[in-house]
């Protein structure tokens, strides 16, 4: 029997569905990239004839850039990337468009996880969006007849773009996907700001606990680590960062935090936030080191970083304390709590609502004009048109030049930076910000190399 979509599996479809929409038109009400890129795809209709298959945190912002892409003329289906991120009544409200097919329900696990991918597989996408690589590495593993038919992808977050570069150093990345995560406009905001404030937001509301006076342990200081440093000292902790990579040690040791190993920090640290994308981040040695009372988080992707089958090995007994707080006892009486069940704490605990709304409208607008960019480089025609309008958008007429289908090979790309600039200039002008403009003399002389002192 095929995996039924969401609006098929719940009691009150119907309340679910305005609960759902209420939650999805405040959002929308709150991204103006999203606004203006909808409008835009009204009008032209890039999407018609393309089928999109979409692996996300199926939320209201997310339900935003589904409904913007449906309205660019594309049929969707979408299913959960994460078993805990899933707002049902989004899912139900997002089934009930016509173009669009919800497989997202929270709480699915193992083969059922995997069933709902399968059913948005059946799709037989021509595109695909993804948060993590679970739907790509599906496809290339279980489904490799239809890659042929994919023009392209679309990756969200720094785990899946790291799992498809080393797909694609293998030689095994079989159609174009953009690494949207790697943008300026996706890192140096959702990434920094998103993961920061929602994840340090996410912990205080189900704990009830304040940050400050305590010590904050963050494991990875890249993009997202950063991030949350700088928000936890903003919030008045002391702040320890662990790292394995010696730049980005000095980087932080720079930055004013101190650094040293996690078997050092273990025992020093009253909150962990783990946020490297890696497991076994922290493990029995580093249980064994930490206080009692000491809060551990999840802020990466999959869960992972903390060792859970270690620490359930330690414990002498686990309860739940509150919602979304497990409590650890070890035979010497320490209490390790560990939230949201070491999923996506800013996802995944039970209050979580993701990242802030007006930065997830820079990230997804990104994901937007990468799906554009994919159709457009199969038609000529639409590439001309929207060449012309990213002209005006800009004011310089720096897009990549019209193309035809091999634009963009198998394998992992960096988005063109004239698109992550749209975007930002979209942003600009809904916040009613004006900016300098080269002029054709400044423009010619960063271009051209032979211009000297």
């Amino acid at each position: 029997m095929s995996y039924p979509p969401i609006s098929e599996q719940l009691d009150d479809p119907e309340g679910a569905r305005e609960e759902g929409r209420r939650k999805i038109d405040w959002a929308s009400g709150h991204m103006p990239i999203l606004a203006a890129l909808r409008e835009e795809f009204e009008e032209l209709r890039p999407f018609e004839g393309q089928r999109i298959a979409m692996a996300m945190h199926v939320e209201a912002k997310t339900a935003a850039l589904t409904e913007t892409l449906a309205a660019g003329g594309a049929e969707i289906a979408i299913a959960g990337c994460n078993p805990l991120s899933t707002h049902d009544d989004v899912s139900a409200a997002l089934d009930a468009n016509e173009n669009i097919t919800s497989y997202a329900r929270r709480g699915v696990e193992g083969e059922e996880y995997y069933d709902a991918i399968e059913a948005v597989i059946d799709l037989r996408p021509t595109i695909t969006v993804d948060d993590g690589g679970d739907l790509v590495f599906r496809i290339h593993e279980e489904h490799p007849d239809l890659v042929d038919g994919i023009i392209g992808g679309c990756e969200e977050t720094t785990t899946g773009v790291h799992r498809l570069r080393a797909m694609d150093e293998d030689g095994a990345l079989r159609y174009p996907v953009f690494a949207v995560n790697d943008t300026p406009m996706k890192r140096l905001f959702d990434n920094v700001h998103g993961t920061g404030e929602s994840a340090l937001a996410n912990i205080a509301l189900t704990t009830n606990l304040s940050f400050a006076g305590k010590t904050v342990v963050v494991a990875g200081y890249g993009d997202c680590g950063r991030g949350v440093a700088k928000k936890a000292a903003g919030q008045n902790a002391r702040v320890i960062v662990t790292e394995v990579e010696p730049r980005r040690a000095l980087e932080a040791h720079m930055e004013g935090y101190e650094v040293m190993p996690m078997r050092e920090a273990a025992a020093k640290g009253d909150v962990f936030v783990t946020v490297t994308g890696n497991r076994d981040v922290i493990t029995r040695e580093h249980f064994e080191a930490m206080k009692d009372g000491a809060l551990l988080a999840n802020a990466g992707h999959f869960d992972v970083e903390v060792n859970l089958d270690e620490l359930s090995d330690l414990a002498a007994n686990v309860r739940e304390v509150r919602d979304g707080v497990m409590e650890y006892e070890t035979d010497d009486g320490r209490r390790l709590n560990v939230l949201a069940a070491g999923r996506l704490v800013n996802l995944a605990g039970p209050l979580a609502l993701g990242h802030p709304v007006e930065v997830m409208d820079q990230s997804f607008g990104v994901q937007a004009v990468c799906v554009r960019e994919l159709v457009a480089a199969h038609s000529g025609g639409l590439r001309d048109r929207l060449a012309e309008r990213l002209r005006e958008r800009l004011g310089r007429s720096d897009r990549l030049e019209a193309v035809g289908e091999d634009t963009y090979g198998p394998g992992l790309h960096e988005v063109p930076d004239a698109l992550d600039r749209e975007v930002a200039t979209v942003k600009l002008a809904a916040e009613g910000i004006d900016i300098d403009a080269l002029t054709d003399e400044q423009a010619d002389y960063m271009d051209d190399w032979r211009h000297g002192t």
